[in-house]
This record gives C-alpha cells, sequence and structure tokens, in this order.
C-alpha cells in the first residue's frame, strides 16, 4: 500500500522531539510549500521536494495538495469514550445552584450513567463507541486513550474493556489506548474503604487476567479516592505491569501533585489546581500535566495556568475529557479556546494535543507518531487553508479537509 502526497503547503511537522516544552516558537518546526510525503505500509517512508518524487514513482497513489497545510493526526490523551444514558436535564439543576448530592438525590450524576451503563447491551455499546471515533476523526484525532470506568463492578468494568478493545484498531479509524478507570468513584452503598478493598482483592486482579488495559487511572480528588487508598491502587497496578496515569486537584489542591511526582506517573490530569511547587516537582520526575479545557468550559470556571507552564517549562498537555458532562471530541475547538481566549501560540496549542500527547499516550504499533517525520505512523491532517494556523481557528467546525490514518486516506 503506497501513497504519496504532493505540492503540500507547510507542514507543521513536530519532528525531532519527545517532548516540547516552554515559549517555543514554529520557526524550527515548519516546513516550507512545496513538499511531498511517500507513504508505504501506513508508515512515513520519504520527506522532500515534491520536484524529485513526483517522477519517480509510477502505479501509486497520487494525491495532489494544491498548497494545503499540513498538521500531524491529533492525539486525544484522556477520554471517557464509553458510556450511555443522557445527562443534559442535569444543566438547569446546576443553574439553579443545586449541589452534587442534591443532583444525584433526583437521579442525576455519575449513578445515573452507571446505571444506563450497565443496562446497556455490549453490541449497543460497540454502536456508540464506533460512531464517537467517527466524530473524532471528523475533527483529526487519530488516535485516543479510552477509560473504562462507568461500570464500578468488575463484570462491568470488564465490559467496557471488552468492547474499547474490540473497537481499538478498526481500519478508518482513530486507534485506542485502554485505561482501567473503576476506581472513578464508589458504587451505591460502599464506602471508598470498602471498595478499595475490592478493586484489590477482585477487581483488578480480573483487568489483569483480561490482559486489555495498558494503564490504570484513580480519581484522587478530597471527598473520592484519598491520596493513601489511591497509592495503594496505583502501587498494586504497576506492580502487576499496568502503567500509572491520575485524575488530580480538579476542585482544589488535595496533595495529588505531590503524590503524582512520588509515584513517577506517567501523566497527571485535569491539574487545574496543583500548586507551582507541586509542579516542579512532577516535572522534576518526568510526570506530565494533563489539562482538560473542556471541563472548566462546560462548567464555567476560570482555565487552568497554561502560560505558567510554558514560563517554567513545565511539559503539559490538553485533552478533550470527553464524558457525560463534557461532550466534545473536538481538539481543535479546545485549542482554540487555548488560542483565542489564553494567548496560546499555535505551536505550542499543537504540540500539546500531538507529539507531547503521543509521548504520554503510544500508539499500538509502537512506531513514533503525533508528528510527522520520517519513520513515524502515517497519521496527519490536510488543513482546509494554505496556513497551518487555520487548524485552531475554527471553532464549531473541522478545520480538516481529510485526515491520513495509519495511511488510510479518509475525505471529511
Amino acid at each position: 500500500m503506497e501513497t504519496l502526497l504532493y505540492n503540500a503547503g507547510p507542514i507543521a511537522h513536530m519532528s525531532g522531539h519527545d517532548v516540547l516544552s516552554g515559549n517555543f516558537s514554529a520557526d524550527d518546526l515548519v516546513y516550507d510549500n512545496g513538499l511531498a510525503i511517500y507513504v508505504k505500509n501506513g508508515i512515513i517512508a520519504r520527506i522532500e521536494e515534491t520536484t524529485e518524487l513526483i517522477e519517480e514513482f509510477d502505479g501509486i497513489e497520487k494525491i495532489d495538495l494544491e498548497g494545503k497545510a499540513l498538521v500531524p493526526g491529533l492525539v486525544d490523551a484522556h477520554t471517557h469514550l464509553l458510556w450511555a444514558g443522557d445527562r443534559s436535564k442535569e444543566i438547569v439543576w446546576k443553574q439553579q445552584g443545586k449541589t452534587y448530592s442534591e443532583i444525584a438525590s433526583l437521579g442525576g450524576g455519575i449513578a445515573s450513567t452507571v446505571k444506563s451503563t450497565r443496562n446497556i447491551s455490549s453490541e449497543d455499546l460497540t454502536k456508540i463507541g464506533v460512531d464517537r471515533l467517527g466524530k473524532a476523526l471528523k475533527f483529526g484525532t487519530t488516535h485516543l486513550e479510552a477509560k473504562s470506568g462507568y461500570g464500578l463492578t468488575t463484570e462491568s468494568e470488564l465490559k467496557l474493556l471488552d468492547v474499547g478493545n474490540s473497537i481499538s484498531s478498526l481500519e478508518g479509524l482513530p486507534t485506542v489506548d485502554l485505561t482501567w478507570l473503576g476506581a472513578h468513584a464508589t458504587p451505591k452503598g460502599m464506602s471508598y474503604a470498602e471498595y478499595t478493598e475490592q478493586i484489590l482483592s477482585d477487581q483488578l486482579p480480573s483487568i489483569i487476567d483480561q490482559g486489555v488495559a495498558r494503564s490504570a487511572d484513580v480519581f484522587c480528588e478530597p471527598g473520592w479516592f484519598s491520596i493513601e487508598q489511591t497509592e495503594d491502587i496505583m502501587k498494586e497496578s504497576r506492580r502487576l505491569g499496568l502503567d500509572l496515569r491520575l485524575h488530580i486537584d480538579e476542585f482544589s489542591d488535595g496533595g495529588g501533585g505531590d503524590l503524582a511526582s512520588a509515584l513517577r506517573v506517567t501523566t497527571a490530569d485535569h491539574a487545574h489546581y496543583t500548586s507551582p511547587d507541586s509542579r516542579e516537582k512532577m516535572e522534576s520526575k518526568g510526570v506530565n500535566t494533563g489539562f482538560l479545557p473542556g471541563t472548566p468550559y462546560s462548567m464555567g470556571e476560570n482555565y487552568p495556568p497554561f502560560q505558567d507552564c510554558c514560563d517554567n517549562n513545565w511539559r503539559w498537555t490538553i485533552a478533550s475529557d470527553f464524558n457525560p458532562n463534557c461532550r466534545t471530541l473536538n481538539l481543535p475547538f479546545l485549542a482554540s479556546i487555548l488560542v483565542q481566549r489564553n494567548e496560546i501560540s499555535p505551536i505550542i496549542a499543537l504540540a500539546a494535543c500531538t507529539v507531547n500527547s503521543a509521548k504520554t499516550t503510544p500508539h499500538p504499533s509502537g512506531l513514533a507518531h503525533g508528528k510527522i517525520e520520517v519513520g513515524s505512523v502515517a497519521n496527519l491532517n490536510i488543513v482546509n487553508s494554505e496556513n497551518w494556523e487555520a487548524w485552531c481557528l475554527q471553532p464549531g467546525m473541522s478545520p480538516f479537509e481529510s485526515t491520513m490514518v495509519n495511511g488510510n486516506m479518509i475525505y471529511h
């Protein structure tokens, strides 16, 4: 399978780096017009001048890009992809000032999603997952992380991961990296201490036996899983071979940043209220800060300190946090929040959901992704403009004319 893309406009390639941090510019990260990209067996094999490659290859698919800009395939490194139900009516309750517990007593909250998700068949949940992957692809995502967490029993958590695995490598859709998030909340009528014990004695061993989750995650927050409970689950997960991710400090600084650095987890997400000292510790231990700007957008809150991370040279990413209360898989829209509301440059925003997020969320092939370079997976987006910056300046619509996933071109 061979394809030649030629007459490219500027290419924001992000190559030559595993992680980008600081207040960097686009100067060394964008190729000039006129290049061609030769793709073979789903891998970028050559990047050279169009005049050098166009005559060399005959009898293969050739696509004239007509000067359109290219950016890498986007990597959504934090999603709750699989769940059922609809909690839209809760917005009025929130506007009326009802608390989380009051909403739950009215039949809302996570318990509502858990009930719907437990009751749906695997077949119907699969259809939901495939549909959502298609929506993510439309907005340029070529790989995403997907968590369980809306089952909260061993049986239902296994079902969620089994469905995730069944859709993880469908041709023409984003590939999926699976995370077990059994420690998302507690089943009704069970304390956090009791559920933590059940997780350690039953659910986690069953997840390991199933063998499809690559990572473990815990919702570590005051009022949810404590620092001590989180540490116990994380350490046992690592002992059993899982990579580690965390939800931390979404509502307050609950000490999650210090735990993330002590455990050297791959990424600590939300991290909205993590202290500067804790962020510095996280950076020193190689821990990524995973910002989820769709959540404060949905909740009507202030945004986290993106610029502080740039000024202090701390690594960070953005992701959608797609969930029942934040229903968007549109990473270019979320990037527009950074660029048009928080004065982050388009190239820094692009790094936050390509090369940086690819570092925390590896491709199943084991090859590099989130960048356009020789030897990397052929995941890339053709922008509907001759300016690469247009990728994050069209909120509410897809800025991409087409997307290549593992060497397959999908036209939007």
